[in-house]
Formats: C-alpha cells, sequence, structure tokens
C-alpha cells in the first residue's frame, strides 16, 4: 500500500525565551537568560518546513501552546487579575514565570509517540502524547497536546489517541524523541525502537549520576501496550547512562534512524552488540544499514555542541536520503568531514542539506527535535486535517501572521507583560481558525 511519512514540526511560540530550564541539556543552560528573538525563531522554523515541502515531502505544521500559562499559576496560588497574577509571579519567582511562559513545545519530537498502523493490532495509527514528567515546564504541555493531536487526526475509522501516562516519574515519557521506526517502506511493517534512560522499579540497575534519565523502561513498555504491538516489532535497548551525563538527554542527540538506516553513535547505548543482533534478528530484511560513528572520528561533546545526530534523515521523493542538518554541522570541520565520508559510503544517504535553526539550538534543539513523524497510508493521509499539511498558500500565511503578531525581542521581564498574553491569545485565536483546529486551547472555552 502506498504510504508516506509527514513530518509535523512544530511551530515556535510567540514567548520563545532562553531560561535555561532544561537541566541536563547543555545548550539549554549555557544561553540560558540571553534576550531571544521569537519572530526570527518562528520564521527560521517556517523555512525549514517550506525546504521540506519544496523537496517533495509531505510537511505537517503543529500549533504551539498557550503561554504563559494563567492556569497553572491560579493553580498555584497567585491571585487578581491578569495582569496581577503575572507580576507577583515574576516578583516571587521569575524561572517560575519563565517555565509557564516556556515555548518547549516547539521541540514536537517530544509531542507525543507515533504508531503507524503496519505495526499494531487493530491496523489503527496510535497517538500517546508524552507526559514529560521529568520537567516542570514540560508536564504542563500534554493535555493541549492531545487536543490537538485529536484535532489533526480526527477520524475514529483510522486514528487511536492514548490519554498520557501517568504524571509521575515512574512512568517518565519523552515521546518519539527516545523512540525510532526501521523499516522497509513506510506502509511495511516495521521495527519499532525505545530507548530508556533508568528502570524505575530496580533500583539497582545502572542509571546517569550527574542527569535524570528522563525516560524509564516503564513508560516504553506501556507505550508499546497502548499501541497493540507485538514482541516480534518492538526493541527495548537502554541508553548509555555515560553518555546522558555529558549532555545526551534524549536518545536523538546520539542516533537517528530511516527506514533501512540507523545512524547511532558508538558510545550511544548500553550494550550495543546485543542491540544491534536484535535489530538484525527482527527487521524484516537483510538490506540494513547500522551506521556506527566512533569516538576517534566524532566525539560526544562534538555530537552534543553540532547536534549530528539530530538532524533528519529523509527519504526523497527518487527513494534516495538526504539528511537535514544544523549549520553548527557545516562549521564544525570535524563534524562536516565525517559527513562528506558518510555521503561517500555504502548506504542510501547521498546528500546534505544545512539549515540555519540557531534559535532553536541555542535553546537545545536541532532539526530533529522540531519534528514528530507520522507515517500514513494514502488514505489515512486523506483523513487528515487537510489545513494543517502545508501548502506555498499556507506557508505565506503563516509568515505573515508570524509578522504581524511576533516580538523581535524578548527579555525574561518581557515575559511579566500582561500585554504579551494578550498578544499571544490573539495569535492563537487567529492560528486556530488558520488551521481549522477548533477551540483547542483553554481560553478558548
Amino acid at each position: 500500500m502506498a504510504s508516506v511519512e509527514v513530518n509535523f514540526d512544530g511551530l515556535v511560540g510567540p514567548t520563545h525565551n532562553y531560561a535555561g530550564l532544561s537541566e541536563g541539556n547543555v545548550a539549554s543552560l549555557s544561553n540560558a537568560n540571553e534576550s531571544s528573538n521569537p519572530k526570527n525563531a518562528a520564521l527560521q522554523g517556517l523555512k525549514k518546513m517550506k525546504a521540506l515541502h519544496d523537496m517533495g515531502l509531505t510537511q505537517g505544521v503543529f500549533a504551539p501552546q498557550e503561554r504563559p500559562d494563567i492556569y497553572t499559576l491560579k493553580r498555584l496560588g497567585f491571585q487578581g487579575s491578569d495582569a496581577q497574577i503575572l507580576n507577583a509571579a515574576y516578583k516571587t519567582s521569575p524561572t517560575l514565570l519563565a517555565s509557564c511562559c516556556s515555548a518547549s513545545t516547539m521541540w514536537t519530537a517530544n509531542a507525543a509517540t507515533v504508531s503507524p498502523s503496519a505495526d499494531t493490532n487493530n491496523q489503527k495509527v496510535h497517538f500517546t502524547a508524552a507526559n514529560l514528567a521529568n520537567k516542570f515546564h514540560r508536564s504542563l504541555e500534554p493535555e493541549t497536546t492531545t487536543n490537538i493531536l485529536k484535532s489533526i487526526f480526527n477520524n475514529d475509522h483510522y486514528f487511536q489517541h492514548h490519554q498520557h501516562l501517568n504524571d509521575n516519574e515512574h512512568f517518565g515519557d519523552e515521546g518519539a524523541a527516545n523512540h525510532t521506526r526501521l523499516c522497509e517502506k513506510y506502509g511495511n511493517k516495521g521495527l519499532e525502537i525505545f530507548t530508556y534512560g533508568r528502570v524505575a522499579f530496580n533500583r539497582s540497575t545502572p542509571k546517569p549520576m550527574k542527569y535524570p534519565a528522563r525516560q524509564t523502561l516503564e513508560a516504553s513498555q506501556a507505550i508499546a501496550r497502548l499501541h497493540g504491538l507485538s514482541t516480534e516489532n518492538s526493541i527495548f535497548v537502554q541508553q548509555n547512562p555515560n553518555v546522558i551525563d555529558q549532555g545526551v538527554f534524549h536518545n536523538d542527540v546520539i542516533a537517528v534512524g530511516n527506514q533501512n538506516v540507523l545512524l547511532y553513535h558508538e558510545q550511544a547505548y548500553l550494550n550495543t552488540g546485543a542491540f544491534k543482533e536484535e535489530v538484525r534478528r527482527k527487521f524484516s530484511s537483510e538490506d540494513i544499514h547500522l551506521i556506527e560513528v566512533s569516538t576517534e572520528q566524532v566525539s560526544i561533546e562534538e555530537a552534543v555542541n553540532t547536534y549530528l545526530f539530530n538532524t533528519q534523515i529523509i527519504t526523497l521523493t527518487d527513494n534516495s536520503m538526504a539528511i537535514i542538518a544544523p549549520m553548527h554541522c557545516r562549521e564544525n570541520s570535524n563534524v562536516y568531514e565525517y559527513l562528506q565520508s558518510l555521503l561517500a559510503g555504502k548506504n542510501p544517504i547521498n546528500h546534505v542539506e544545512f539549515f540555519d535553526v540557531n534559535e532553536s539550538m541555542k535553546n537545545g534543539g536541532g532539526p530533529a527535535c522540531l519534528r514528530l513523524r507520522v507515517a500514513l497510508t494514502e488514505q489515512e493521509l486523506a483523513a487528515v486535517n487537510p489545513d494543517c499539511l502545508l501548502t506555498d498558500s499556507l506557508y505565506l500565511q503563516l509568515v505573515a501572521w508570524v509578522n504581524k503578531h511576533y516580538r523581535d525581542t524578548l527579555t525574561l521581564k518581557d515575559l511579566s507583560d500582561p500585554q504579551l498574553l494578550l498578544e499571544s491569545r490573539t495569535a492563537l485565536d487567529e492560528l486556530t481558525q488558520l488551521l481549522s483546529l477548533g477551540s483547542v486551547y483553554q481560553f478558548q472555552h
């Protein structure tokens, strides 16, 4: 059956700021408290979406969340008018206010885990929004994320939505950032790889010492059960705790897969030999490329600083593969040299495109963080909300929308400006009409 993989990229929200909220994310912490440029960040993201659309790919658009999150601040005891709440929150704890203003949903790889219909026992596409329980600012996302997913994939015949896992670190779930799917063609039965950082109910197992392991084995197993996956088409592998302690907070910072290609660093996994053996045993074909990058070729520090593995590997219309990389990979001579050797090697990847996504990179997310991958058959694609799929016309409308509503600069102090809340709600209200989402935000009810 004909099928495509759609990349749904997160639109950067109007409150995009650098608060350094993400412990374990080196880039996020190193740029904390700098002035941000929400307009530039959103336009950079849109430019990347348009480029992939122009390459012939089906490109989706994922709406940001309502921020500042006034409802959470009220729940935490702040009272009065919206202006009074924002002012009191800023005076009490600027970091708390920044958490309730985070535009982190731009990294849609953390939005959910998606299992295509070819993999599931009822032949539906399954979605489970990530609970992101490890970080307060991200734990505010799953309910609205579920609303948006249900609005985009609004057909019970093809799509099944699950409630996010329990809001507890024992079931900490970070979505597709720790989930990779290998397959021959997107519509064929695939092999879903769940990478976890620790085992929550067994403290004697290995875990990182410096930074938290955000994904648990128990969460990954729960997602596989909910999605109706079999033991034959799922693998659970532990990420190397040592690389988590070096700033590799998600698996997509150290590995990336597409169809029959898995590109990963030699230090990515705890037991690489057994993992490779299981992949080869369970993959449906012998035509598989497990491409291991040695520490000698690219150090962990270089991988984290350039986001070499947070690139997108995409299949083009002629069935060749290309890498979508951040400009940082072009500017680092060692990483650039590795990419050139990769293109010259015996594997399906023969092209690389470099993109300026610096506003996202400074906050700790590269090209792969910005997208949620959804493999769909022709019938399933026809059932998707069409106004969330990028066209030349929608691109121009979204660029005009950003230019109309977004600020050029934003500081932490600006987050307490009640006008920013009004600007954000006005923008999002207009966006839900552009994308035909309906009332997905709390302020719209």
